[in-house]
This record gives C-alpha cells, sequence and structure tokens, in this order.
C-alpha cells in the first residue's frame, strides 16, 4: 500500500480504529480524521505547500486564532466517531446540529438489549439549585438497590415485550416503542474541529449531565492527539479561561491601580461596591469564582491499553439481540 501524502498525525494513529469504553456498555472510537494542526495553518494563510514553518509558528498562529474567535480555518479538519451511548444520552448530543450522523436503525436491525444503570455514586438527588442537574449528594445504599432493582424488572418486562412482538412477526418499527431510553444505540458521527470544539467545551463542563461528560472526556482525548496545538489553544481560552462582562470588566478596573507593569489593589471586591456597579448577585458570584483561583488544568488523555477491539463490542450487543442464547461479555 503506498504511503499516503495527506497530513497524518502518528499519535493519532495509533489509537485510529481502537474502543474505548464508556459507562457499562457504551464506547468511542476515532474511526477517521481528515486534517491535522498544520493544516489549520495552511487554511489560515492560504498555503499550498509546508515549507519549512517552526512548531512554534504553527502554535502561536493556532492560539492567535483561538484568542480572536477566527474559526474558519478550524473547519478544514474534521473527525469521525464511532459513539454508542443510551439514549437518553443521545437526545441530548443529537441537540447540536453542526454534525453529519448517521444512527442505528431499530426498523431495519433487532435492537440489542442492553440498558445504562447508573453506578451507586452518581445516583443523586435533585439539585435544589439546578432544576436540570443532580445535588451531588448520593441516595443510601437501600435507596439505590431498590431503584436497581426496578429498573431490572421494567426492563425483563420491555425485553419480553420486544422479544414476543418481533418472534410474532410484527414490524421492528413498532415492536421498539415501549424500550426505555437508558436502553443503548449507536452512530456515526462526523464534525469539522471548530464544531467539535464548541460541542465539547459544553459536554466537558461540570454543569454538563455526568454522563455525557464521561463520553466528552474519552473525546478530547482522541482530539489531543489529532491536532494537539489546537486542543492546548482550547484548554487554556475554553476550558480554564473565563470570559468577562463589560461591567465585570469596569469592576475590576475600577478595584485594581495599573501603573506600567505593576498592578495593585485600590478598592475591595465586597459584594456592596460590585452591586452599587450594576452587577447582579449571580454576576457577583460568578465574577469571585473568575478571581478566586486559576482553574485547574484537566489533562484530557486516552491510554491504548484500556481499548477494546471492534470485535469486541461486536460480540457484546450480538449477544444481547432477542433470539439468542449467549450472554453479554463482562
Amino acid at each position: 500500500m503506498p504511503e499516503t501524502k495527506r497530513p497524518t498525525s502518528p499519535a493519532a494513529e495509533e489509537i485510529l480504529g481502537l474502543y474505548f469504553p464508556v459507562l457499562d456498555h457504551g464506547f468511542v472510537a476515532l474511526v477517521d480524521y481528515l486534517g491535522t494542526d498544520a493544516c489549520i495553518e495552511r487554511a489560515a494563510r492560504v498555503s499550498y505547500g509546508y515549507g519549512t514553518r517552526a512548531a512554534n509558528a504553527t502554535r502561536g498562529l493556532i492560539r492567535y486564532l483561538r484568542r480572536h474567535k477566527h474559526t474558519t480555518p478550524s473547519e478544514m479538519v474534521e473527525l469521525k466517531f464511532h459513539c454508542c451511548m443510551p439514549m437518553f444520552i443521545a437526545r441530548q448530543w443529537i441537540r447540536h446540529r453542526t454534525a453529519n450522523v448517521n444512527e442505528y436503525s431499530g426498523r431495519y436491525s433487532l435492537i440489542p438489549m442492553l440498558f445504562y444503570t447508573p453506578e451507586a455514586a452518581q445516583l443523586q438527588t435533585q439539585s435544589r439549585r439546578n432544576n436540570q442537574g443532580r445535588s451531588g449528594q448520593p441516595v443510601s445504599a437501600d435507596l439505590h438497590a431498590e431503584a436497581v432493582r426496578r429498573w431490572e424488572a421494567t426492563r425483563r418486562e420491555a425485553t419480553d415485550a420486544y422479544g414476543w412482538l418481533t418472534a410474532n412477526e410484527v414490524a421492528r418499527e413498532l415492536a421498539r416503542i415501549d424500550l426505555p431510553l437508558s436502553t443503548y444505540t449507536q452512530w456515526y458521527w462526523k464534525i469539522d474541529l471548530h464544531n467539535l470544539l464548541h460541542f465539547l467545551t459544553l459536554r466537558v463542563d461540570a454543569h454538563a449531565q455526568w454522563e455525557i461528560q464521561e463520553y466528552g472526556r474519552v473525546m478530547a482525548g482522541m482530539l489531543k492527539r489529532v491536532a494537539p496545538l489546537s486542543y492546548e489553544a482550547w484548554i487554556d481560552y475554553d476550558v480554564c479561561g473565563s470570559q468577562l462582562s463589560r461591567a465585570e470588566l469596569e469592576a475590576v478596573r475600577s478595584l485594581l491601580s495599573v501603573e506600567g507593569e505593576t498592578v495593585t489593589a485600590r478598592g475591595s471586591l465586597d459584594p456592596s461596591a460590585l452591586a452599587a456597579r450594576g452587577l447582579s448577585k449571580r454576576e457577583i458570584d460568578e465574577l469571585y469564582a473568575k478571581l478566586r483561583a486559576p482553574a485547574s488544568v484537566p489533562d484530557f488523555a486516552v491510554d491504548p491499553a484500556q481499548a477494546r477491539s471492534a470485535e469486541f463490542f461486536a460480540e457484546r450487543f450480538a449477544s444481547a439481540v432477542p433470539g439468542t442464547d449467549k450472554s453479554p461479555t463482562d
């Protein structure tokens, strides 16, 4: 096979086609990619050759583009993933309408009876402050055990009904209608780098649902191997950076004295002083959070030793199709 003339990343080539487990039955695989950091620079400069650009020059340009929100060059790089997730996560995921998606068809194929079960640490009470999320406080062990018992009972009934309907030649598109949202689905998902960074910024954020964060973390680790300079700029400016509003900037300027390169305090950041400048209580809380301490730098990395083969997951899902007598691989 002739050597490719396309730009490639050795780190990405190492994990290409490897399947990384997520949650109890899910996975993410990087099945293909088009372009690297060098392609972003070439697109920005509209260059037709690689030349002898130094790595620090490429890094400087990519960081400038990210800092000033010049996003079109990053649209020249694309990544294609094979993903498997519970249906309720897929419904969140599909809200990002900037990707090409082809999902497993429950009208054409029998659906594997694999369901997501939250671990005890993730079964938490409803947050009193965030109507969309959990509180951070796990329920009791007894309540978790009872929840699992009820889930399993519901799933057994749904599995029996689905198997009975399909065995009696009921159309698959109708047999599936009462399967729970915990049922796993799969898709191929192709997206350009600009929109992938937007997706990841939202989905690795601590406010996102924990389950989709798990997928975001693995995909961020894959991105790190495809375009490490773009990944670094994303971490610095989006994940660990903060944007200040006009009111927040005015408040900071009024409280700081800047002389040359020396910055000294000229006031206090007490709530009344900030409220007097038009900041709401939430804005004050967020300003404190931005100024209190720098964000810790996450290390999104994927270890090839943790990956499984495509055949591993193919066997697991094949064994979960109604009518088979195999048990899913542990």
